[in-house]
C-alpha cells in the first residue's frame, strides 16, 4: 500500500520548485543504520596496516582526531538538511546556499567520491573473496556483486533498507566476537600485550603533521555520514530527523573505530612500523589468527568482502543514483537520469548507470586498491570544503555565530589540512577531475543551459 508523503515534507519541497516523486518510506532508525553501513563499522580491518605505519601505532588517537574533524563538517551538514530538504546532498546545500555554478562543482567533486567508492569497493571485495576461493577469478565476483546490488537497488528503497539491517548486524557480530577475543588475549598477555594508553597517546612518537599524515588515509573510514542527507526526499520528517541520524551515525562509527583499533594495537606492543606492504595489508587479518587461530582470520577476511562488496556498495550505489537524480532533475546532468520509476518510485536509470559504470571501472581497476584508494577522498574532502563556505555565506547575519562562522571555519581548517597531506596522485587526479568539471561547466554555459535551480528561492 502507497504510503503518502506528510503534508510538512511536500510543503517542504514545494518551496523549491518541486514535486513528491520518491517515496517517503525511511525513519530515523533507517537513516541510522544506512549511515553506519556506508561508513562499514569494520572499516579499519581492511586499512589498520597503513594507519598504524602513518601514525607510528596511535590508530585510535587517529580515528578520534578524525571523528573531531568530521563532526564540524556534520554539523555544517545538519544546518544545511534543515535550511535545504532536498534530495543531492551537498550539491543542493552550496548551490542554493553559495551559488549553483560552485554547487555543480562541488557535485561534481563528490561524485568522484561517489563513482569510484563502489569500484573501490567491488575490487576490495573481489581481492577478499580470492584469498578465500582462489579458483575462481576475481572478475567474476565483481560481476556477482555489482549484479546482487543492483537488483536490491532495483527493488526499492525499503528492500535496501531491510538488507542494510542484515548487513549491519552481521557486521557488528563478527566485531563484537573480535572484541570479545582481543579483550581475553590482552588479559592473557598474548603477544605481550597489556592494557594501557599507549596507542592513544605515545609522546615518543606523536607529532601533529604525523597524525595529520595518516587522517589523510583513515578519513576514508568516515566518508559515507553525507550520503544519509542524498536521501532527504525518501525519510518520513525530513530535514530534521536527516541531520540526528547524520550526527548519531557519526558518533556511534567513531566510538566502534576506537575501540577495536586500540585493542588492535594493544596486541601488536613492539611495533611502531609494519616490516612491509605486505604484512600492512594483512595486519589485522593476523591479528584474528594471534588471538583465536586461522577459523578468526577467515571470518575477518569474510566479513571484510561482504562488509565491502556488498553491504558498502549498495548504498553507495543508492547514494550515487540519488545525486545524479537530483543533477539531472536540474538540467545538469542528461535527463534521462531523473526517471522514477512507477512502481517503486526510485531512479531506475541512474541506478542502472552507476551499476554499468562500476562493472567497467571495477575490471579495469581489478586487483589496483591502492590506486583506487588515494583518489577517493579527494573528492569528498573538497566537496566538503565547499559547503563549510556555503554555510557562512548562507547563514551570513543570522545571529549564531558560533555555529554558521566558527564551525565552519575549523572545519574548514581541519579539511584543508588534510587534503594538503593526502597523497601526491590523489591531489594530481583529483585536479584532474576538477578540470574536467570546470570545462563541462563551461560547456553548459556555452550552451544556454544554465545552473539555476528550478527555484533558486532559498530560505534564511
Amino acid at each position: 500500500m502507497t504510503q503518502h508523503a506528510p503534508s510538512g515534507d511536500a510543503a517542504d519541497l514545494a518551496r523549491f520548485g518541486y514535486t513528491q516523486e520518491l517515496r517517503r518510506q525511511l525513519g530515523l532508525k533507517d537513516l541510522l543504520i544506512y549511515g553506519l553501513v556506508f561508513m562499514v563499522p569494520i572499516a579499519p580491518f581492511s586499512i589498520f596496516g597503513g594507519v598504524f605505519d602513518a601514525s607510528h601505532g596511535m590508530v585510535p588517537l587517529t580515528y578520534l582526531i578524525g571523528f573531531v574533524a568530521m563532526l564540524f563538517t556534520a554539523v555544517s551538514y545538519q544546518q544545511m538538511s534543515r535550511a535545504f530538504p532536498v534530495a543531492g546532498s551537498v550539491y543542493a546545500y552550496v548551490g542554493r546556499g553559495l551559488h549553483p555554478a560552485l554547487g555543480f562543482l562541488a557535485g561534481w567533486a563528490i561524485l568522484l567520491d561517489y563513482l569510484l567508492v563502489p569500484t573501490l569497493l567491488y575490487v576490495i571485495g573481489a581481492n577478499a573473496m580470492a584469498n578465500v576461493i582462489p579458483a575462481l577469478p576475481q572478475p567474476l565476483w565483481i560481476l556477482f556483486f555489482v549484479g546482487l546490488n543492483t537488483l536490491v537497488n532495483l527493488r526499492g528503497i525499503e528492500t535496501t533498507a531491510r538488507a542494510n539491517r542484515l548487513f549491519l548486524y552481521g557486521q557488528l557480530a563478527v566485531l563484537l566476537v573480535f572484541v570479545v577475543l582481543a579483550s581475553l588475549a590482552i588479559s592473557r598477555g598474548v603477544n605481550g600485550a597489556e592494557w594501557s594508553l599507549k596507542p592513544l597517546y605515545n609522546p615518543q612518537e606523536f607529532s601533529l603533521p604525523l597524525i595529520f599524515s595518516a587522517l589523510s588515509v583513515a578519513v576514508l573510514s568516515f566518508l559515507g555520514f553525507d550520503a544519509i542527507s542524498t536521501l532527504s526526499e525518501e525519510t518520513r520528517g525530513g530535514s530534521r530527523v536527516v541531520g540526528r541520524a547524520t550526527l548519531l551515525a557519526l558518533t556511534l562509527v567513531a566510538a566502534l573505530f576506537m575501540v577495536q583499533t586500540w585493542l588492535a594495537a594493544l596486541l601488536q606492543p613492539n611495533l611502531i612500523q609494519y616490516p612491509d606492504a605486505d604484512a600492512s595489508n594483512n595486519a589485522f587479518y593476523e591479528i584474528g589468527r594471534l588471538i583465536a587461530g586461522p577459523w578468526l582470520q577467515v571470518v575477518i577476511a569474510l566479513a571484510v568482502a561482504i562488509g565491502a562488496a556488498i553491504a558498502n556498495a549498495l548504498v553507495a550505489q543508492a547514494a550515487t543514483s540519488r545525486l545524479l537524480f537530483a543533477m539531472a532533475r536540474d538540467r545538469q546532468m542528461p535527463p534521462f537520469l531523473r526517471q522514477i520509476h512507477p512502481t517503486t518510485r526510485v531512479p531506475q536509470r541512474a541506478i542502472l548507470l552507476v551499476a554499468a559504470l562500476s562493472l567497467v571501472l571495477g575490471l579495469f581497476f581489478v586487483g589496483q586498491i591502492n590506486l583506487l584508494a588515494s583518489m577517493c577522498n579527494f573528492g569528498a574532502l573538497t566537496a566538503f570544503l565547499l559547503l563549510h563556505v556555503a554555510v557562512a555565506w548562507h547563514h551570513r547575519g543570522a545571529g549564531r555565530p558560533l555555529l554558521h562562522a566558527l564551525v565552519p571555519l575549523i572545519g574548514f581548517i581541519i579539511l584543508a589540512y588534510v587534503l594538503f597531506n593526502a597523497d601526491v596522485y590523489a591531489k594530481v587526479g583529483g585536479s584532474c577531475w576538477m578540470v574536467l568539471g570546470l570545462a563541462v561547466l563551461a560547456f553548459l554555459k556555452l550552451s544556454g543551459r544554465t545552473t539555476e535551480f528550478k527555484a533558486n528561492d532559498a530560505v534564511h
